[in-house]
Formats: C-alpha cells, sequence, structure tokens
C-alpha cells in the first residue's frame, strides 16, 4: 500500500479527500500545521485530528508553525511591504511555503512516495505547495484530487461526507470556503461569487460591522526596531502575542476588511474577501515609519521592490533566487527603520497620526513656515533653472 502524507486542514475538501485516497488504496497519514487557526473564535486541534481518524488516516502529525511563521514569513513580507494589488497581505500566500515546507520533511520521515494537498485546479495554492515540493525534493509524487475527482461542486462534496458520517463545519447554506491563520483570513465561494452582492456580515469572523463599533476612536502607538514591530503603548511583546493582540483591537474597530476582485495566476479573475486587522495596523505603521527614516530614492525604488516581492510570494515563488536577493536589499533599507507611530482607529479606518524616531529625516527648521524657517529660500530660482534645462526647447 502506497503511503501518501496531505496537507489537512480539516476542511471540507481535504475531509473528503481522506476519505477519496483510502477508497482507492492509499494509506493517507494527515499533516495538520498550526499557523494560528485559533484566530478569532477558535479552531480545536484535536477535533480536526478526530475528523481526520473518522476520515480514514491512519496517523495524524500536529504541529505549532506559529513562531517560524511569524519569524520567517509574516516579518520578512512585513519589512517588504508586500501587499498584492494594493488590498491583499498574503496570509493564505505566506503559509503555504512553509506547510509544503514540513510536508516534505514528514514524507522523508514516513517514507512515502507522495504528498498530497486539496487545491483546486483554478486556484493559486496549488502553485504554491507543488512549486515548492518540487524545489525541495522533486523525485516526490504529488496528487491532486480536486483535480480529477467526480465531484462537480462543493453541494457533492456535502452529500459525500455526509454520505461516510464525516463531521463538517460547513452546510449548504453556508458553503463558504475559508483558510485561517495568525496573520489574517481567506474566504470565498458561495454567495460571494455574485459580484453584484454585498458580502453578508456572516462571512466575517474577527471584524466587527460598523454598526457594532464603538464610536468612540481608539489610539495605539507602536514601536519598531530596525522594521520589527516590538512594543504597544510602550508594552514589550513577542510577536505572536503583539500580532495577536492587534487583531483582537483591530477587529472591536472593524479594522483590516477587504473586498477583492484580484487576478489569479492562473489566469482567471475571483472575488476574495479578506480580514487582516493586525497586518492592516503594522503594514500602514511600518510604511509611515519608512516614509520618515528613508531617503526619497530609497523609498521610491522600495515600491517597485514591493510589487515584486508580493507577486512573488502570491505566485508561489517564496524559494527562489529573485526573492532572496530582494531579501537582501529590503533588509538592508529596515537599518534605520525604528521607532514609533501612533495610529487611531475608528469605523474600519486605521491612519497615522503622530510619529517619532531618532533616526528622522525630517527637519522641522526646513519645512516650517514660521520664523524658524532656516531654508535658503533664494537657491531655489538656480535649482529650478538647472533641474528644467533638458525639457527647454
Amino acid at each position: 500500500m502506497k503511503k501518501v502524507v496531505l496537507a489537512y486542514s480539516g476542511g471540507l475538501d481535504t475531509s473528503c479527500i481522506v476519505r477519496w485516497l483510502a477508497e482507492r488504496g492509499y494509506e493517507v497519514i494527515c499533516f495538520v500545521a498550526d499557523l494560528g487557526q485559533g484566530l478569532g473564535k477558535g479552531e480545536d486541534l484535536e477535533a480536526i485530528k478526530e475528523r481526520a481518524i473518522a476520515a480514514g488516516a491512519t496517523k495524524v502529525y500536529i504541529k505549532d508553525l506559529q513562531d517560524e511563521f511569524i519569524e520567517d514569513f509574516i516579518i520578512p513580507s512585513l519589512k517588504a511591504n508586500a501587499i498584492y494589488e494594493g488590498k491583499y497581505l498574503l496570509a493564505t500566500a505566506l503559509g503555504r511555503p512553509l506547510i509544503a515546507k514540513h510536508l516534505v520533511e514528514i514524507a522523508h520521515k514516513e517514507k512515502a512516495e507522495a504528498v498530497a494537498h486539496g487545491c483546486t485546479g483554478k486556484g493559486n495554492d496549488q502553485v504554491r505547495f507543488e512549486v515548492t515540493v518540487g524545489i525541495l525534493d522533486a523525485k516526490l509524487q504529488i496528487l491532486a484530487p480536486v483535480r480529477e475527482w467526480e465531484f462537480k461542486s462543493r453541494e457533492e462534496e456535502i452529500e459525500y461526507a455526509q454520505m461516510y458520517n464525516i463531521p463538517i463545519d460547513v452546510t449548504k447554506k453556508k458553503p463558504y470556503s475559508i483558510d485561517r491563520n495568525i496573520w489574517g483570513i481567506s474566504i470565498e465561494a458561495g454567495v460571494l461569487e455574485n459580484l453584484e452582492q454585498e458580502p453578508p456580515e456572516d462571512c466575517y469572523l474577527i471584524t466587527k460591522s460598523p454598526t457594532h463599533q464603538p464610536t468612540y476612536p481608539k489610539y495605539i502607538e507602536i514601536y519598531f526596531e530596525k522594521g520589527v514591530p516590538k512594543k504597544i503603548d510602550g508594552k514589550a511583546y513577542k510577536l505572536k502575542a503583539l500580532i495577536s493582540h492587534l487583531n483582537e483591537i483591530g477587529g472591536q474597530f472593524g479594522v483590516g476588511r477587504s473586498d477583492l476582485v484580484e487576478n489569479r495566476l492562473v489566469g482567471i479573475k475571483s472575488r476574495e474577501i479578506y480580514e487582516a486587522p493586525a497586518g492592516t495596523i503594522l503594514h500602514l505603521a511600518h510604511k509611515e515609519l519608512e516614509s520618515l527614516v528613508l531617503d526619497r530614492e530609497s523609498a521610491h525604488f522600495k515600491e517597485l521592490i514591493a510589487l515584486k516581492y508580493s507577486e512573488l510570494v502570491y505566485y508561489g515563488l517564496w524559494y527562489s533566487p529573485l526573492k532572496d536577493a530582494l531579501d537582501a536589499f529590503v533588509n538592508s533599507t529596515q537599518k534605520y527603520v525604528s521607532g514609533s507611530i501612533k495610529m487611531r482607529l475608528s469605523k474600519g479606518s486605521c491612519v497615522a497620526v503622530a510619529r517619532k524616531s531618532s533616526h528622522s529625516l525630517y527637519k522641522k527648521e526646513l519645512s516650517t513656515y514660521g520664523k524658524e524657517d532656516k531654508f535658503d529660500q533664494k537657491l531655489a530660482e538656480g535649482f529650478i533653472r538647472i533641474w528644467g534645462m533638458p525639457y527647454k526647447k
């Protein structure tokens, strides 16, 4: 009997896959990566293990990868200001190469011939998993049941799971496909596929709607050291606790919701709903601090790097030479990204209202229009003549 290690989420697709592979003669070993699924409402990992066994798995690995996820994937992305198409903070995309890495390690340990995932043939995650596995061990066979099985809809999968008494958390009335970790939540399918319909409130898990938010604003001050968040309101936090705290605060004020029609890697457009309170707050604060301490040319060039970096993450090319090279550039820009940014949270918005850094390039005596002004305005005439010289006819 061939062994296969399945990246198991506990959701509808992967639960059906366990049974589907077992029916075809595979010994299925499930791997559950804990990337912070306890975000918001929480998720019982032991219940997921029991679900996998009920579906037919012979063994289940559960690994807490939250610290590795944050330090080796989230923080580099934050430093790079990587946001895909201006809205998606890449929570799911960042988790896939890490899951694939450990999937390969378990396959080696179990002497499995193959690994498997629950991604569809029209999604991005299939690329992220398979490209990463191919980079780390090209000899492993990769199975993608969703690309070849007989089910044509999530409704049919639900019926299949019910037929074999596989416990699942979705219904025909609420058939959302959800992926969640400590950095954010991705939500798709169901009524969300109708672009003319506003996302219903029941699709959101950790952010409050405007009608349930406090009427007063919330101010928080975030301190960074070399691009890494360290403190909130003067109190030091470990990264996991810091992100969790910001998720809770941001969620209370409805911060971090995105409704995006995005360009998938495979060439189609899809509607995705995202929730990322902590990610939204930290990205905005980090970028504001960079605007204070980076020189103009570095800041502008870094915008180009951020675009490419987000594409590499989205396209599943985390373990690529270009991504390594971009990391080297990004890290070189973070040397002076230390200081504090005060943010105001209110009714779904998050804006910076105050900034300070010992490395600030802002000089009040040069910017002011008051009596402290030390800028020699007479120099402007010569500057303009030289600057405009190439464009005069």
